[in-house]
């Protein structure tokens, strides 16, 4: 089993939440040798493909679930200015060097496939939260919609496809937080509600025979744009603590289950918040605003014509809820240096 996850949880406020207790000795996890990812998630994650809904997915959406084999293995990630919701490509991109290219890729040419399942807009359930839109695809409707489609489309019909040496990486929690933040609840118990749920699903992952796993908390949501402006921010870092402890204590729990799996939790809050807070180590010098032309056309060489004083790279968030495509470079970053210890 691998857990490489921390003793305990701290959030901004200064609570700590104990648990994520790793239960044995970590085993290494073999990054060079991963042929695959599949990932899953909400537009933190999501990639655009060819038969995808525009600005929400690689493939189908709620009324359009269902495909074929070869369907699936004809699609290609598009990239351009619009094709995720950073303006450029994101940390999975980065993180397997597929799809970062401007046009059209198909991961069955990435040394690193990516298998890109996210929905824009998703929660973890329905159960929990409506959808954004009739037509988004939900974390549950995601992965019950692999298991039915998408994963006997790549076990019985791409070459070479092994699950040994695929990795399966879950980000998912934003919209939650951000939808239910006014809700009145004991949101450390909804949270750990949440969990619960994202979890029963991800058994349906292991039952298909898939053993490791990367799991992403919460970025520091109560440090967007419009909750930099204000006095009570809405989600507040304690909710966002409270989610991660949650989500921590899942995945160790998760691991204690199944101690031949690799369980892997990335602390993206802390190494998000580090940027933040130091955003000269990056290259970055606007961490409280975004620029309001970010979606025009022209954006990357004529900024300052949007009243924007430099361009996008520069800026730690995108609009009002994303980062940049650069802070996702960044983290991807990260994220492969530490899946390489």
């Amino acid at each position: 089993m691998l857990l490489l996850v921390t003793c305990a949880l701290a959030i901004t406020s200064g609570t700590t939440f104990a648990g994520a207790i790793p239960l044995s000795k970590p085993a290494k996890f073999d990054w060079s040798s991963t042929k695959a990812l599949i990932a899953f998630g909400d537009s933190y994650t999501y990639v655009q493909g060819t038969l995808g809904r525009q600005n929400y997915s690689f493939i189908g959406d709620q009324f359009n679930l269902a495909y074929d084999a070869e369907t699936l293995l004809s699609n290609q990630i598009v990239q351009n200015q619009t094709a995720t919701a950073e303006g450029g490509p994101n940390w999975v991109e980065y993180l397997t060097n597929c799809g970062v290219d401007q046009g059209l890729t198909s991961p069955q040419h990435c040394k690193k496939q990516l298998w890109d399942f996210a929905f824009a807009g998703a929660d973890i359930s329905t159960e929990y939260l409506p959808l954004h839109h009739n037509f988004t695809v939900s974390l549950v409707d995601q992965i019950n919609q692999f298991k039915q489609y998408g994963h006997p489309a790549l076990q019985q019909s791409l070459p070479g496809f092994n699950q040994e040496k695929t990795l399966i990486a879950l980000w998912i929690g934003i919209n939650d937080i951000n939808d239910s933040a006014k809700y009145a609840v004991d949101f450390r118990t909804f949270y750990k509600r949440l969990t619960d749920t994202l979890f029963e699903s991800v058994e349906t992952l292991y039952s298909l025979g898939y053993r490791s796993y990367l799991f992403m908390n919460l970025p520091p949501l109560d440090r967007t744009p419009g909750n930099q402006a204000k006095s009570n921010p809405s989600p507040n870092a304690t909710q966002v603590g409270w989610y991660n402890a949650a989500l921590a204590d899942h995945a160790a729990a998760f691991a204690e289950r199944h101690r031949e799996a690799r369980v892997m939790l990335f602390d993206a809050h802390a190494r998000l918040a580090d940027m933040l807070d130091e955003p000269w180590k990056y290259g970055i010098v606007n961490t409280t605003d975004f620029c309001a032309g970010y979606d025009q056309p022209d954006i990357a060489v004529e900024y300052e014509k949007y009243g924007c004083p430099t361009s996008l790279e520069r800026y730690f968030w995108f609009n009002s809820g994303h980062m940049t495509s650069h802070v996702h470079e960044v983290l991807a970053g990260e994220v492969e240096r530490w899946l390489q210890k």
